[in-house]
């Protein structure tokens, strides 16, 4: 089964599956909080997602309050704070976890990819990011410390697109 086919509902509770998120493109996900010190980083996804949406590529949000509690709002205080605060336009999931006993799907098939440091497993805080293609397959893994316009961010998104 492709990651794609994971069931998840939108963060408005619609339910789904990561393919209704993603459109079935390519796409880039991180699992976000609103009160972390990378929550600036909403201006680089989104700026990610508004270039390269027309090219068939997509953002996608996973608020996840794993990791220091940093994202403990309702999904309605999440999607106004994203939309008042940063103009987020790309698609929104349902709070997740992304570590432990209740880890999300998606995140139990993304795990298994490597950094570009070699380092796969456990997602390690707010703001990691994953690659898919349009078949739903990992394709790279960046740390929470590199920013979504990090060149090697944007030539991954490119190679999925070409």
């Amino acid at each position: 089964m492709s990651i794609l086919d994971t069931p998840i509902a939108r963060l408005d509770g619609t339910p789904g599956t990561m393919r209704d998120l993603t459109g079935g493109r390519p796409a880039l996900l991180v699992n976000v909080a609103s009160k972390c010190g990378l929550t600036p980083q909403y201006t680089a996804l989104e700026a990610l997602h508004a270039e390269y949406s027309p090219q068939g590529f997509t953002v996608v949000g996973l608020p996840c309050n794993q990791f220091g509690g940093q994202e403990p709002g309702t999904a309605e205080e999440i999607g106004e704070f994203c939309s008042a605060t940063y103009g987020v336009t790309f698609p929104m999931a349902e709070k997740v976890e992304v570590n432990g006993p209740g880890r999300h799907p998606v995140y139990a098939a993304l795990t298994d990819t490597e950094d570009e440091g070699g380092e796969s497993g456990d997602v390690r805080w707010n703001f990691e990011k994953f690659v898919i293609d349009g078949e739903g397959t990992p394709v790279a893994r960046f740390s929470p410390q590199v920013a979504p316009d990090d060149e090697r961010v944007v030539a991954t998104v490119r190679s999925t697109i070409a």
